[in-house]
């Protein structure tokens, strides 16, 4: 390797750290990922049924629980701060590999530093939230991408290793169908291509084939194909970065798509112009594959980082030939690189490397009132801070229910939830048949101020965003406040009375 190669990745790994430490909290559904990982590692067996819930629950099909064993090891054996190290490593996984695909396609310049950065700050608003489960499928899927690519220079012995790959994925996260589904466009795009492809189909089958070896067999391919198709209309990050809420959000990977997509468009009409035969000539593959993941990233935000992925591999190069012969000047690497580097020190010598707590998104200091006034019984959160709150409040409390809706819930609970946050029809059902000894409710629903003003229901703690309810017949007492020391939060972060 080049010293100039050197250079570029521990420039990008700085940055791509500097960058993690950012984050201000932790994502939403760690902590039920580090229960699962807590009952393989303490308990000795995958959790199949839920408990931590007093609501209707089915099968938990966690098709997660693999990421949960990764999770919950690093934090056991190497600490709360690994969970930060890793998701770097993860993301900077992402972008080594893709350089190689970069390299294997590009001989002039294939380490233009400006062209990764440009891809980083595009995925920034759905990357930096350490850490998800979902970060293992970006890499994989690009991984994927690489030893495709190196099949079609002819190492057709790579191919073997796809369907090892694809057990190991198929149990950390349920994105392995994205693994599938690019084996599926190489076949397609080699046959449009008038190549061979039926090897691709044979790897696509033994793919398949080993789906079945799970914790829960075959009925679990059946949840898999549910889960991957099923809508998700309450859920933000699935919605597309063109909903009405997110006109004015998602702005640099906007423009990053625009620009690639744009830049695309000329390089093609240019060789259609130098080139009769173009449709003959053109890569099928690489536009199956960006068309593809623009689509899904166009339609739902969670899935924008694959149309990253792709940009990096598949419309570098072209884009590249379309400004070869604007002039630059020769310090302009230098000076990028110069900032890159001063923008990674600036934040390690003016952040603290320390946990991110999350005091203004999860209810912490409403969990830490309820937990030291002992406040027990059935609690009602919202779905996104719901594994949280099991976290830090099992066994005292048990959840109405939480992130995992489609692997452990019934339809119809995000319905009941939704109703009664909004107060719209039929909100009370959920306290006719669900109803709970305690709530925590945000400021910004409208289920705050209607039991605010409600004779059944009374505010026992008042935090900045969020309120603490108990049936209005509860005896008053002197409460004990919850701390306002930030460092007792991050200390106690990861502390739970969940045994196995």
């Amino acid at each position: 390797m080049k010293k100039r190669e050197i250079l570029f990745y521990i420039v990008v790994f700085l940055f791509i750290l500097s960058f993690t430490m950012t984050a201000d909290y932790f994502d939403n559904d760690l902590w039920a990922r580090l229960i699962a990982g807590m009952g393989v590692i303490d308990g000795g067996h995958v959790l199949k049924e839920d408990f931590l819930s007093y609501t209707p629950v089915h099968t938990w099909w966690d098709h997660e629980w693999g990421s949960g064993v990764i999770f919950y090891a690093f934090l056991k054996f190497l600490g709360p701060y690994s969970l930060i190290i890793l998701q770097a490593i993860l993301m900077f996984g992402i972008f080594f590999v893709a350089s190689r695909v970069v390299k294997m396609h590009s001989d002039k310049s294939p380490f233009n530093i400006n062209f990764y950065f440009f891809a980083l700050l595009a995925g920034a608003e759905t990357l930096n939230r350490p850490i998800r489960c979902h970060m293992f499928t970006f890499l994989l899927f690009t991984i994927f991408i690489y030893l495709l690519e190196k099949v079609r220079k002819g190492n057709n012995k790579l191919l073997y290793i796809l369907p090892v790959i694809v057990l190991f994925w198929n149990n950390i996260h349920g994105g392995v169908v994205s693994g599938l589904g690019l084996i599926f466009m190489y076949a397609l795009g080699e046959f449009l291509n008038k190549k061979p492809f039926k090897k691709y189909i044979y790897t696509l089958i033994a793919c398949c084939a080993v789906l079945f070896i799970n914790p829960w067999g075959f009925d679990y391919i059946k949840f898999l194909l549910m889960a991957n198709t099923m809508p998700r209309p309450f859920i933000v990050e699935w919605w597309s970065i063109f909903h009405q809420t997110h006109t004015f959000d998602y702005l640099v990977f906007k423009f990053f798509m625009f620009t690639l997509v744009t830049g695309q468009l000329i390089f093609l009409i240019k060789k259609i112009k130098a080139d009769k035969n173009w449709f003959i000539n053109i890569d099928k593959v690489k536009y199956i594959v960006i068309l593809s993941t623009l689509y899904l990233s166009i339609s739902h935000i969670k899935l924008l980082p694959f149309f990253i992925i792709s940009a990096l591999c598949f419309m570098y190069e072209d884009f590249y030939k379309l400004i070869e012969n604007l002039k630059f000047p020769e310090w302009k690497d230098k000076v990028v690189y110069g900032i890159l580097i001063f923008i990674s020190v600036f934040t390690f010598i003016s952040k603290d490397f320390s946990l991110p707590v999350g005091v203004d998104v999860y209810p912490v200091k409403e969990v830490e009132f309820i937990k030291q006034n002992k406040i027990s019984g059935k609690i009602l959160v919202d779905f996104g801070e719901g594994s949280y709150v099991s976290y830090k409040l099992y066994p005292q409390n048990l959840i109405f229910m939480d992130g995992r809706y489609e692997e452990v819930y019934p339809d119809y609970m995000m319905l009941l939830m939704k109703q009664f946050f909004l107060v719209s029809d039929h909100w009370d059902e959920l306290l006719k048949y669900l109803k709970p000894d305690v709530m925590i409710l945000k400021k910004s629903y409208p289920i705050y101020e209607h039991l605010n003003k409600s004779k059944d229901w009374k505010i026992i703690y008042n935090g900045k965003y969020c309120g603490v309810f108990v049936p209005s017949d509860i005896e008053n007492k002197n409460y004990i406040q919850p701390s306002d020391d930030i460092n007792y939060y991050k200390n106690t972060l990861f502390t739970t009375d969940i045994k196995f």
